[in-house]
């Protein structure tokens, strides 16, 4: 991604905890050392609304109108008005001019509740407020922020692998007219350090109306991921069953993650990955062609963080929860590029018809065993409506 402006490492909910970042993670981000969650929320910049004003061009004299309001950054604009000089506090106060129906949501309103539930909610016996970690980054002067919210102890344990998939919740929001909030599920694989991203349906609050009820909100959302949670591993163990056999298929992994519209740059580290993960790289199972997938994301990806991401994070996903749509796609865009490479006479290559057979018949192989995969997420999705009531 992109570099943030600004990245702040937090662990424990406050000073009075003892929580402290595992020590697999302090290693990957260079020991920086954290703050508390409530400090790293209280230090990010807020917003206030302030008068607009136009200038007529017949007088030239500004003339305020109560139809839009500026949306300002005040430590920003308190620091312009008194001269001051470095770069980060000269730096321009204005975020966005939204119309009055515009609702201001600031940090503090967001997280604040957050930070309570993480007060008084456990899990095995440990407070969340000990065993949350994770990272906010901002970009566009404070802006735009987002956040990797994580707790230690709260995990998936492959059993061919001594480091576990930490759980956890991805969050930010926005000051220029988008959403004010979101918030979806995440795991970090910390063999890999890969970002497992999108484990939820994405939950979306807009700067408009009523704040609501934000603690009631989190309480929800970090039900959703102890569900998750309990069937990640099932998903992993049934996607390591499903495999691709490359040499009988006409294509190979670059070429796999391709015809997913991966771009070339991210297909080519996505395959690298696999095939060195892979007990055979010949022969490539749905988990680990989905860790390559999501390794490329998290360590190569060199566009923005939020929609460009999240598109691919779509694709990467459904390898792992939807290997039927993925092998569907895979033989539509192959068919479709075998249909434009069609002789003039309308007859397709005997190449290409033998290249589609094999196709056909890795996606029946598949859509045999993709029915144990539509059940639980099926159970999941009715699991998460119920947490949400």
């Amino acid at each position: 991604m992109q570099p943030p402006e600004t990245t702040t490492l937090f662990a424990g909910v406050d000073g009075r905890t003892n929580g402290g970042p595992p020590s697999w993670y302090a290693q990957r981000t260079g020991g920086s050392e954290p703050v508390s969650f409530a400090e790293a929320i209280r230090e990010l910049p807020r917003a206030i609304e302030t008068t607009v004003a136009y200038n007529d061009p017949r007088t030239g004299e500004w003339v305020p109108t109560d139809r839009f309001n500026a949306l300002v950054d005040p430590a920003r604009s308190h620091n312009q008005k008194h001269q001051e000089t470095t770069e980060e506090q000269s730096s321009d106060p204005l975020y966005h001019i939204p119309t009055t129906s515009y609702a201001v949501i600031n940090p503090v309103d967001i997280y604040g509740p957050l930070e309570t539930v993480l007060r008084e909610e456990s899990i095995d016996g440990h407070q969340l407020g000990e065993v949350v970690f994770g990272e906010i980054r901002q970009y566009r002067g404070g802006g735009e922020v987002h956040m990797d919210i994580l707790f230690d102890g709260l995990s998936v344990t492959l059993p061919d692998r001594a480091d576990p998939i930490t759980m956890g919740v991805s969050s930010g929001y926005d000051f220029f007219g988008g959403h004010a909030v979101y918030v979806e599920g995440l795991a970090r694989d910390n063999y890999c350090a890969n970002s497992i991203r999108q484990l939820t349906d994405r939950e979306t609050i807009k700067h408009v109306g009523e704040v609501g009820d934000f603690r009631g909100w989190w309480e929800a959302t970090l039900e959703q991921i102890g569900l998750v949670a309990n069937d990640l591993l099932a998903f992993i163990e049934d996607a390591g069953e499903i495999t691709i056999e490359f040499p009988a298929v006409p294509f190979d992994v670059e070429e796999f993650f391709e015809l997913l519209d991966f771009p070339a740059y991210l297909a080519a580290r996505a395959a690298e990955d696999a095939r060195a993960e892979a007990t055979d790289p010949h022969e490539i199972d749905m988990w680990t062609l989905h860790s390559g997938a999501t390794y490329a994301l998290t360590h190569f990806f060199d566009g923005k963080e939020g929609a460009a991401l999240d598109r691919y994070v779509r694709i990467a996903n459904d390898i792992l929860f939807n290997p039927e749509a993925t092998i569907e796609t895979v033989e539509r865009t192959y068919e479709e590029q075998a249909a434009a490479e069609t002789e003039s006479d309308g007859q397709t290559g005997l190449e290409s018809q033998v290249a589609l057979a094999q196709l056909e018949r890795v996606g029946q192989d598949i859509r045999e065993k993709a029915t144990q995969f539509e059940h639980r997420e099926t159970t999941l999705r009715e699991r998460f409506a119920a947490a949400r009531e």
